[in-house]
């Protein structure tokens, strides 16, 4: 009885928030840019694959799937859904609907930054995991790559990460500036110049463009390797020169057998981020989303509607 009775405490206490929740899931869905965005990230999407279709190993060519929405161009939109529903032309029905309701202004804001949060993350995961699950389990005239589960799943979960992280981010400007446009001019200026000084430092666990380069190394890493020493990149070339050695040998007593040959861009094959550390990035994105929400509730809390 007393359990029942905590239960059914606790879901009047969740109804506030599941209502606004419901209710921004509904709008946004209903909304030009959302579905804009979901037709266009398909789009592009499906563009890349078959551009790199028989040019890129798995790793690689799932790695430049990803970079549009860790860099450009899906930045914008995901910032623009942020700065929306705690500025500009949402002021006075926010205002009408937490004075006139018994909802307080942290469950209003944590229901729209969970709205938001949910949707960015549905669209990138309908849109990639099915393209990922092709790229992977397709037969395709480029070498074998050595992508593991453990590195798919790790590397949709960082970069669902550092989405969340720019929707927290979005919320914080839009909360402080109160317009979104001027929200999102700012966080563009400051955003990509702290992420192109980031980068030139390797930086992946604070810099998105790193992270990016980085996403080849992660999805060959298997689980018993995540805590492993990280191979040395002399004794990767020496094996790989014993390799070609061998075949070399081989093929004097053999007529030669045409090898699939597959194209390795420097930007996501540059081999900088043998040190590749997953805690260091979830550590790096995770901390700062969890900063970006608690100052916006407290500023939030603290202005006048």
């Amino acid at each position: 009885m007393v359990s029942s009775a905590k239960t059914s405490h606790l879901g009047m206490k969740m109804m506030p928030y599941l209502a606004i929740l419901e209710h921004d899931l509904r709008a946004l869905w209903a909304s030009r840019l959302v579905r804009l965005w979901l037709a266009a990230t398909a789009v592009l999407t499906l563009f890349l694959a078959a551009a790199n279709w028989s040019q890129f190993q798995d790793a690689t060519l799932i790695a430049s799937l990803l970079f549009p929405y860790l860099v450009f161009p899906w930045f914008f939109v995901v910032v623009v859904l942020g700065v929306s529903p705690v500025s500009g032309s949402q002021a006075e029905v926010l205002a009408d609907g937490i004075l006139s309701r018994p909802i307080s202004r942290t469950e209003y804001l944590l229901a729209a930054w969970s709205a938001r949060v949910l949707l960015v993350l549905s669209v990138y995961l309908v849109v990639t995991v099915p393209m990922i699950a092709l790229v992977v389990l397709a037969k395709r005239p480029v070498p074998d790559d050595a992508v593991t589960i453990f590195g798919i799943v790790s590397t949709l979960a960082v970069v669902g990460l550092v989405l969340t992280f720019l929707v927290s981010l979005g919320f914080l400007m839009g909360t402080l500036l109160r317009k979104p446009l001027l929200a999102v001019v700012v966080l563009v200026f400051i955003w990509y110049p702290i992420g192109l000084i980031l980068n030139a430092f390797s930086l992946e666990e604070l810099s998105p463009i790193s992270l990016s380069r980085a996403m080849s190394t992660q999805l060959r890493q298997s689980l018993r390797e995540a805590d492993a020493a990280p191979p040395s990149s002399v004794d990767a070339k020496q094996a790989d020169a014993f390799a070609r050695q061998v075949d070399h040998f081989l093929s004097v007593f053999s007529s030669p057998q045409p090898q699939p040959t597959a194209t390795r861009p420097e930007f996501f094959e540059g081999g900088r981020f043998n040190d590749f550390s997953l805690l260091r990035v979830i550590l790096g994105y995770a901390l700062p989303t969890l900063m970006a929400v608690a100052l916006a509730a407290l500023f939030f809390h603290l202005r006048d509607l």
